[in-house]
């Protein structure tokens, strides 16, 4: 019962090798392909939208999306302050303004009174507010039904960030399907990975053309090599395509397997005192990660010492995000705060969740926990 494990590595196997030797057998190695054709029309099947783009990030999904809708220098666009960096660096590529707003306690996702303030405080001062990039925390959707009609009075579009969501629920419809466009993640630590990747999809024909046409170098259909704007190379490569498609394919047994593992913890924890399991109750969350909360107050101990525990161990943990007005990078931005993100920062910890534990090592992870709150 030694080695490392990890949080949320790769789930991969003779599926995903099939794919990559068939797509090396056609010779489609190139960056585009017929690998990356079919995946973008499976993913955008399985969100319900009409169209999607492969690119070669969940970032560069962001960016494009941001460029698309019209979002210039000196315009601001709302972020969420518990995110990973990516969703406020691809504004900050476009020239715009992040502006920090803070989140529920429940699930971490955006704080939709928190938005309505803001946005009217914003347009007071004669802001241009750009857009507003909800964030689907660890998997969990955020709440759609309350941030829809705040953006559509307000007349201000929505990019939804669903880079760790993708296979979760809102109210009957696909995590990434809400906004003007959606955008996914497949990095390797993701629910499916391509090794490196993205996908953005959305119902308008037009922009997903304009972002297909900005991945690619902003080229022009001519036989020379003729650019009228500047363009990006952030297209997805054809054989990490082919292992897209086989991950998609299995992604609901995926999903399955991270649910069974936040409900063993769940059980785990259910007579602790002060601990409770983030977004628990999101029946149509992927599960992507399994973060709990610890009020030191009422359990004793802290969520960094579980964590230290775990991580003499050999086992893998990590804090939840730290807030995006609390990195250096972004001293001093502009931000709606009501103390939670800091209280999840200090208060949370992601356990292993990676769908590709074995028995094994699910016995000794939740061993170790035990083992833990029996010297607490």
């Amino acid at each position: 019962m030694t080695g490392r494990i990890l949080l949320s590595p790769p789930d991969v196997g003779i599926l995903e090798e099939s794919y990559i030797v068939d797509a090396l057998r056609s010779g489609w190695v190139a960056p585009v392909g017929p690998d990356v054709e079919a995946f973008e029309r499976e993913v955008a099947e399985r969100v319900g939208c009409g169209h999607a783009v492969a690119l070669s990030s969940g970032t560069a999904g962001l960016h494009l999306a941001l460029l698309a809708i019209g979002v210039r220098p000196g315009d601001v666009v709302v972020v969420p302050t518990l995110t990973f960096v990516a969703t406020a660096n691809a504004v900050v590529y476009t020239g715009a303004e992040p502006v920090f707003v803070d989140c529920e306690p429940a699930t971490g996702n955006l704080d939709p009174d928190l938005l309505a303030e803001l946005l009217r405080d914003l347009r007071a001062g004669g802001r241009r507010v750009a857009a507003v990039l909800p964030v689907d925390m660890f998997g969990a959707c955020a709440d759609y039904t309350r941030i829809l009609p705040l953006c559509a009075e307000a007349e201000v579009p929505i990019v939804a960030d669903a880079a760790e969501s993708l296979g979760a629920s809102h109210v009957g419809r696909a995590a990434g399907s809400f906004g003007r466009a959606g955008v996914f993640s497949f990095n390797g630590n993701k629910i499916i990975t391509t090794s490196g990747g993205g996908m953005l999809v959305s119902d308008d024909a037009d922009l997903v053309a304009l972002c297909r046409y900005l991945s690619t170098q902003a080229r022009q259909p001519v036989p020379h090599y003729e650019h009228t704007d500047v363009g990006y190379n952030y297209r997805l490569s054809n054989l990490l395509a082919a292992v897209g498609r086989a991950q998609l394919r299995r992604l609901d047994d995926m999903m399955a397997r991270r649910r069974q593992l936040r409900e063993l913890y769940a059980k785990l924890f259910a007579a602790i005192p002060g601990v409770r399991v983030l977004a628990d109750e999101d029946a149509t969350a992927n599960c992507w990660l399994t973060t709990i909360v610890v009020d030191p107050a009422a359990a004793g101990w802290r969520a960094a010492e579980l964590g230290a525990h775990l991580g003499a161990q050999d086992i893998e943990t990590r804090p939840v995000w730290k807030p995006m007005h609390l990195q250096p990078v972004f001293a001093g931005r502009r931000a709606l705060l009501s103390g939670t993100a800091e209280r999840l920062f200090t208060d949370g910890l992601t356990l292993p969740s990676g769908s590709a534990m074995t028995e094994v090592q699910v016995a000794r992870v939740l061993a170790e926990i035990e083992r833990f709150l029996q010297g607490r």
